[in-house]
C-alpha cells in the first residue's frame, strides 16, 4: 500500500471512542525532522475527529475540509513531542460533520479547532474502505508504529509581490506527485486543506511583517485564524494565486490580514489571520 497510513497519518492510537460524538488519540512527532508546523497539529485533529465521525456510518462516507470557524494557536511543537488530541464531535450524519477539538503537549495546549464542518462523501470515491475500517482497528487497538511519518516537503510560495491594494500576492504551484497524495487520497488525490491553511498562514506572517514592528528580532506570531474556507478540491499540478490584505490593525499591536485563494478564476479558499508581535524568550 506504500505510503498509505504514514505519509500524511496524525494518529498513532486512538485511546478512547464514541463513534459520531468524541475521541480521544495520540501522536508522536519523530524526533528527526527538522519542525512540525501547526497546520499538521490542525490535521491532526481533524483526522481524529474523521475517526469518529467514519466510524458512526460504517466506514461508508468520509468527511472532507469545509470550513474551520477558528483555529487559536496557543503555542508551537518540537519534533519528538506527543501530541494529546481530543476531538468532540456536535452532530454527525451522513451528509455533514460538525466538531471542535483541542491538542497539547504534556498538558499545555498548543492548539484549539471550533465551529468546524465537513461534508460527508462517499467512502469508496477516495479509498478503499476495508483498509479504512481495518487501520480504524488498529488504531484502536495496539496503535500504529510511532515515528513512521517520514516528513514531508511543504510547497513553497512563488512570485510574492504586492498588489494594488498594499496587500501581498503569491502563487502556490501544487506538486503534479507528492508523497502525501498517497495518503489524502489514494483513489482521488487532493491537495490536503491544512497545507493550503499553511501557505495563507506564510503570506499573511510576510505582509504583517511589514506592518508590525519586531519585537527583539522576532517575526510576527499567529494569534488565531478564522472563517478558513474550502470551497473546492484541489487536485495535483493546479496553481493557486493568493491574495493577502490588511483588513485591520491596532497602533501597531496586531493586525487582521484577510487572504483569498483562487484558482482558474474562480474562488477556491479564504480566511481571516490574526497576528502579534512576538516578544523575545
Amino acid at each position: 500500500m506504500g505510503d498509505h497510513f504514514s505519509a500524511f497519518s496524525f494518529v498513532d492510537r486512538i485511546t478512547e471512542v464514541q463513534p459520531g460524538r468524541r475521541a480521544l488519540g495520540r501522536f508522536s512527532i519523530p524526533d528527526r525532522l527538522a519542525e512540525f508546523p501547526s497546520c499538521l497539529v490542525a490535521e491532526a485533529l481533524g483526522q481524529l475527529a474523521a475517526w469518529a465521525a467514519m466510524a458512526a456510518v460504517a466506514f461508508q462516507r468520509r468527511p472532507v475540509a469545509g470550513l474551520a470557524g477558528r483555529v487559536e494557536f496557543s503555542g508551537a511543537v518540537r519534533p519528538g513531542q506527543t501530541l494529546d488530541l481530543a476531538a468532540e464531535l456536535e452532530s454527525c450524519d451522513r451528509d455533514a460533520v460538525a466538531y471542535r477539538g483541542w491538542a497539547s503537549v504534556e498538558g499545555s495546549p498548543v492548539l484549539q479547532l471550533s465551529q468546524c464542518v465537513g461534508p460527508m462523501l462517499p467512502m469508496e470515491e477516495f479509498d478503499d474502505p476495508r483498509a479504512i475500517q481495518d487501520q480504524f482497528g488498529l488504531l484502536c487497538g495496539a496503535g500504529a508504529t510511532p515515528g513512521r511519518f517520514p516528513g514531508l516537503t511543504i510547497p513553497e510560495l512563488l512570485l510574492a509581490q504586492a498588489s494594488p491594494s498594499g496587500g501581498l500576492r503569491a502563487a502556490l504551484q501544487i506538486p503534479v506527485s507528492a508523497p502525501f497524495f498517497a495518503d489524502h487520497f489514494p483513489r482521488r488525490p487532493v491537495f490536503p486543506g491544512s497545507l493550503l491553511l499553511d501557505a495563507k498562514m506564510r503570506l499573511a506572517a510576510a505582509l504583517a511583517g511589514r506592518i508590525l514592528p519586531p519585537v527583539e528580532r522576532n517575526p510576527p506570531g499567529f494569534s488565531h485564524m478564522s472563517d478558513a474556507k474550502f470551497r473546492a478540491f484541489l487536485s495535483p499540478g493546479q496553481t493557486v494565486e493568493l491574495d493577502a490584505r490588511l483588513l485591520a490593525q491596532a497602533g501597531g499591536r496586531s493586525a487582521t490580514v484577510v487572504i483569498a485563494a483562487r484558482s482558474n478564476g474562480k474562488q477556491v479558499a479564504g480566511a481571516r489571520v490574526a497576528l502579534l508581535p512576538q516578544e523575545g524568550t
